[in-house]
């Protein structure tokens, strides 16, 4: 199971959402971007949407699409990570006049074989994972300029084929939701069009253990396509695109300012155990759901701190915010803006110089420490952050699109998403010729970067 763990790890770095996100969000191959023309961009494509991959990328797009249209593509996903995982994507769509255009695509990730161990790590062979989504997209125009479009789509993801030892069900994960965009045609000037989508709506993904499922990830982009020139042979577009995870998760958090975290039920009476305060609301670590984290997704990693221990490898916490202090070789107390400390005061912990020490006390007193054993900041912690944070957490697509007359294409791009630490150039080139369309895509990137080097092959065929 390690090299499954791996993986999928990488994935959640790797695959478009920030790495801050890894437990936050299941079925993530949802969020991998096809389309060669799409990789050659930068990953910019929702103010575009003008074939087949339109019903991923944004399904408003379709509305506007003539005749019918098949699309696949072909990619091996990672390939600085294993040789024996790969992505396919097949698309298509068909106008139907006084009705609007019906399409979808079908997703295939393979994630190779993998090794099958008991609890004491002994071989018991290996099986096979991968994960698939199908998706039925509809779109019609809502006036000249504008259109609107929606996707309903199910997903399966098989991890494992069976649970180990005392773990509930199977590795399998069988899942539903929806997509909503809406694509404007010359907004304000004719050289001016805008795209919205938000994709993955729908309820909470699990796997072995229905007590852990994780939200999809719901993931809102907003995007413009400007064309610089236009003229008969040539016509050069910059397109931008952003985009915000709409997933709201928090660690343990101290809601009622006690200095405890939980130690009651959900009626708000103290039993010692529980994960609710004494006002009923839930202070362990948890996710909102989707009708909550539509608007509670921008302020959670802005207004709000928590109790850091359990987020330590092999430490469940000890449901209580600060309890320490930091002290110097010389016994004194360290300031918050001394060298040990970083942008959001958390303690650095391998300047070999000092310790963290329990004060006395009970939360809330002045001499209450603010910090937890590991050098974190527990108390206020929420105060420490800004809008920034949140601004911090956007993904940023930019690309540009020379066509030559009709039939060839340029490309360039640039994914950064800084939270993630990616920043991946990307080129790419097109062809199209009597109704058959090529596509290449490329992404650079720093060496050891999982997305480096990946190429990306994509075909349309238009009838």
């Amino acid at each position: 199971m390690k090299r499954i763990i791996t993986v999928l790890s990488v994935l959640l770095i790797a695959g478009t959402i920030p790495a801050n996100a890894q437990s936050e969000a299941g079925a993530i191959f949802l969020l991998i971007a096809p389309g060669a023309r799409a990789g050659g961009m930068g990953e910019a494509q929702v103010a575009i949407a003008d074939d087949a991959y339109a019903s991923y990328w944004n399904p408003a797009g379709l509305g506007f699409l003539e005749g019918s249209e098949l699309a696949m593509m072909h990619v091996n996903w990672l390939p600085n990570l294993a040789d024996d995982l790969y992505y396919e994507f097949l698309a298509y769509r068909k106008k139907y006049q006084n009705l609007g255009t019906v399409g979808g695509h079908l997703i295939f990730l393979s994630l190779g074989e993998q090794t099958r161990t008991n609890e004491v790590g002994e071989n018991l062979g290996t099986f096979n994972s991968f994960m698939t989504a199908f998706s039925l997209s509809y779109s019609a125009l809502i006036s000249q300029n504008s259109s609107f479009g929606i996707n309903a789509k199910i997903s399966f993801q098989q991890l494992v084929d069976l649970g180990a030892g005392s773990e509930k069900g199977t590795g399998a994960s069988t899942d539903f939701g929806f997509d909503v965009g809406y694509l404007r045609k010359e907004l304000f000037t004719p050289k001016l069009n805008f795209g919205l989508n938000i994709s993955n709506i729908g309820p909470s993904v699990s796997f072995i253990d229905p007590d852990q499922a994780d939200p999809q990830p719901t993931n809102l982009v907003m995007g413009i396509n400007y064309a610089i020139v236009q003229s008969e042979f040539n016509k050069l577009n910059i397109v931008y695109d952003v985009n915000k995870m709409l997933v709201a998760s928090y660690p343990d958090m101290d809601w009622d300012g006690d200095g405890y975290i939980g130690l009651h039920d959900e009626d708000g009476h103290y039993n010692g155990t529980g994960d609710y305060n004494s006002d009923g609301k839930m202070e362990m670590a948890h996710t909102d759901p989707i009708y909550l984290a539509l608007f509670t997704s921008w302020v959670d990693d802005w207004l709000l701190g928590g109790d850091m221990d359990k987020y330590k490898s092999g430490y469940e916490g000890d449901r209580v915010i600060g309890g320490y202090d930091w002290v110097d070789a010389d016994g004194n107390d360290k300031i918050d803006d001394s060298p040990w400390f970083d942008e959001n005061q958390n303690g650095i912990m391998d300047d070999g110089e000092g310790e963290m020490i329990p004060t006395d006390g009970e939360p809330g007193d002045s001499e209450w420490g603010k910090y937890n054993k590991w050098g974190q900041k527990e108390v206020g912690s929420g105060k420490d952050r800004g809008v920034n944070n949140e601004l911090d957490k956007l993904v940023h697509n930019i690309g540009f699109e020379y066509w030559y007359g009709e039939y060839f294409a340029l490309r360039a791009g640039y994914y950064y998403d800084k939270t993630g630490k990616i920043s991946n150039p990307t080129v790419g080139i097109g062809l199209r010729f009597a109704g058959y369309g090529f596509d290449f895509g490329y992404t650079s990137g720093e060496v050891g970067h999982p997305l480096t080097n990946t190429m990306r092959f994509s075909l349309n065929m238009e009838f």
